[in-house]
């Protein structure tokens, strides 16, 4: 694995710093002692004019969050945007008049357009953009497409993930890498091999297909497995959340490591040399 630990002289911008996981990756970076320099807001927000460290619950930091991704990174080495995809895109056309020669993309739902764009802007700037950043759970999508090759149709596969219930969709954005990364496994898309669901009396397995099933139970933060399954035997290979701070944590060691690479897109399997 390649080294992920954030050096203390970087210099983090943070968008959406009022929303749950903003709030987390401030904390976060403060408590391994980076230095936040600026942080973003929509227009509309009611916390423009609080401190951004009080929104984390952390020290004062004298900075308030900015509306302007430009004012909010111009001191900034490292962009950090888990927010969405249309004002991610503005953030990181907005990063070239700024210092910043990094970002790390946590945000979802771009569409085909919108992913050109952001392979148009790692031209100029070393990008890491994942759907998780959860290093074990980038470990088990690689241990899954592993297993799925070296296994073979022969074995079936079934994902269960489990939620909080107020999780909106089914199955999870990760079970649904986590099945791609078994697709890439068999050599086929998951679209060829997700088998439906299993109901009504005509609801047999599908030969070679991948099964979801999906819970939603009190607040649980996301609990995931693969099971491999012949005549003969089970393999379980299997991921639990216990802190959502897991996923800022990864996001500053995708951070660090992208300070270190030449302008490209990147994703964690590069983080993590997989």
């Amino acid at each position: 694995m390649t080294e992920m630990t954030p050096s203390d002289s970087l210099r983090v911008a943070i968008a959406g710093v009022a929303g749950r996981m903003g709030r987390q990756l401030v904390g976060a970076a403060l408590d391994a002692g980076l230095t936040v320099v600026g942080g973003s807001e929509a227009p509309a927000s009611e916390h423009l004019g609080e401190d951004i460290g009080e929104l984390a619950g952390r020290r004062l930091l004298d900075l308030k969050p900015a509306t302007d991704p430009v004012a909010a990174a111009a001191k900034a080495d490292v962009w950090i945007d888990f927010t969405r995809p249309a004002a991610t895109l503005a953030a990181l056309d907005s990063l070239k008049h700024t210092s910043v020669r990094a970002a790390i993309i946590g945000t979802t739902g771009f569409t085909d357009e919108e992913e050109a764009e952001i392979a148009q802007a790692a031209q100029s700037l070393a990008i890491v953009k994942a759907g998780n950043f959860s290093v074990g759970i980038n470990l088990l999508q690689a241990l899954t497409r592993m297993a799925a090759e070296r296994l073979g149709p022969d074995w079936d596969i079934e994902i269960l993930e489990t939620h909080h219930r107020r999780k909106v969709d089914a199955p999870s954005g990760t079970a649904l890498m986590v099945g791609e990364a078994a697709a890439a496994g068999r050599g086929k898309p998951l679209s060829d091999l997700r088998a439906g669901p299993y109901d009504g009396p005509d609801a047999k397995r599908r030969a070679g297909s991948i099964g979801f099933a999906v819970r939603r139970s009190g607040g649980v933060i996301g609990e995931h497995e693969v099971s491999f399954g012949s005549d003969m035997e089970i393999l379980s290979l299997s991921h639990t959340a216990i802190d959502r701070a897991v996923f800022a944590h990864g996001a500053l060691g995708a951070a660090a490591w992208a300070m270190r690479q030449d302008p490209g897109l990147y994703d964690m399997n590069d983080v993590l040399g997989l």
